[in-house]
């Protein structure tokens, strides 16, 4: 199959990704399906990170970078009034190429994309990775405009893939025919992921809490470090925000030192800093537990990595969670901002290490059975054999006249 993906704002090739996840799951799910023999070309923006017009990424793999306002990165709002010169030259190679399907990721992908694909006759599949209506639902202050168009896209897309039950679920609520909705998870490299391998900090006498998130405000640090006092002998490592160079002129590390100074665990929390990808299964691996709370999410990736380390987590119960993480299977749920009961929840794990360690166990089990990247393709490819059109018949074969003759003489 020659497929075509789409991702406007955030290229598989960049250093330093905007959004580290959606840049994974592009990424490795482009690697697989040209594992399995397909072609697969990546058009993305260019942004001055990456390498060249054309990127192999992978055997059968390319990235094509296409110009669109100025060659620097951007903030989604500052991508906006550049969709319309993406989706002309856009136009133009899918025209060249003409892919079997097209698969737009993020709805500034998908705006893009039915642009580009208008009169085409090419399918296209879109994937949200989380949706504006559910952000605004958790937090508030979701764009007016963002909302509708997910909701125009939903409607003028061959298929839509969801990557959690929730995301689904309001896709149906927005309008969108539930026969079009097919919810695939992303996926984690199980061999990077693993219990065995090394540890990025050597492991210490004191239990070790670590909190990975390329973006620390909204994702309950606050809350874990209050926790903290009411677990005397654990440590907290927090990775993510800024590179370590720059974490003492950093607005959100400066008000998380002073709440852990108030709380009295300054001497047990350490920043570590934006870590980069190639650490993180070692930073995973060297935790007793891995705490994730974010107010809203779409799929999660960071309990699912930490799972397939063999490391248990501690979720709030929201988005992707509710179907990665099992409670009390491969990890608990809390709810959000309650650090006394978080604290209750953590000292019990912790004082049972034959249940910990079962957690553990359970956790790298489903992650090998349910988010292997094979899988994730495989489930991905019958949305697309679902959307493209059905192969013209074979002509019936018609017996020569000669022949037809032949038969009738000798009967």
């Amino acid at each position: 199959m020659n497929i075509a993906m789409v991702s406007v704002h955030v290229s598989p090739v960049a250093t330093g990704a905007s959004n580290e996840s959606l840049r994974v799951h592009i990424a490795e799910l482009a690697r697989e399906l040209g594992r399995k023999g397909h072609r697969v070309t990546v058009y993305t923006r260019r942004d001055g990170l990456g390498s060249g017009e054309r990127v192999r990424l992978a055997p059968r793999v390319y990235v094509e970078s296409i110009s669109a306002g100025n060659a620097v990165p951007m903030s989604e709002q500052e991508v906006l009034p550049h969709i319309k010169e993406f989706a002309d030259r856009l136009a133009k190679r899918l025209a060249d190429k003409r892919p079997d399907v097209i698969h737009a990721h993020h709805w500034l992908s998908g705006l893009a994309t039915l642009s580009a694909a208008d009169g085409l006759d090419i399918p296209v599949v879109q994937s949200f990775h989380g949706l504006a209506s559910l952000q605004a639902r958790a937090e508030g202050g979701a764009s007016p405009a963002r909302l509708r168009m997910e909701r125009a896209i939903g409607r003028g897309v061959s298929a839509l893939i969801a990557t959690t039950e929730s995301e689904s679920a309001e896709l149906a609520r927005i309008g969108v025919a539930r026969p079009h909705i097919a919810a695939v998870p992303s996926g984690v490299d199980s061999d990077r992921f693993s219990p065995q391998g090394r540890l990025l900090l050597p492991r210490a006498e004191s239990p070790r809490i670590v909190m990975l998130s390329r973006r620390l405000a909204g994702h309950g640090v606050t809350t874990v470090i209050e926790a903290l006092a009411r677990i005397p002998e654990a440590e907290l490592v927090v990775a993510g925000g800024p590179p370590k160079a720059e974490l003492d002129g950093d607005e959100e590390i400066h008000r998380l030192r002073i709440a852990a100074k108030e709380a009295g665990v300054e001497d047990r929390v350490t920043f570590l800093g934006r870590v980069d990808s190639a650490d993180v299964p070692g930073l995973l691996r060297s935790a007793d537990l891995t705490v994730s709370l974010p107010s809203y999410g779409s799929f999660g990736r960071v309990p699912v990595e930490s799972m397939a380390c063999g490391t248990p987590v501690v979720v709030t119960a929201i988005g992707g969670h509710l179907d990665t993480v099992i409670d009390d299977v491969t990890g608990v749920y809390v709810r959000p901002g309650r650090p006394v009961e978080l604290a209750h929840r953590i000292r019990g794990l912790l004082a049972e290490r034959t249940h910990l360690a079962a957690l553990g166990i359970g956790g790298a089990d489903r992650v090998r059975a349910r988010y292997s990247w094979e899988r994730i393709a495989n489930e991905t490819l019958k949305v697309y054999d679902s959307v493209r059109p059905a192969p013209e018949p074979a002509p019936e074969e018609t017996m020569p006249e000669e022949e037809l003759t032949e038969l009738a003489v000798a009967s």
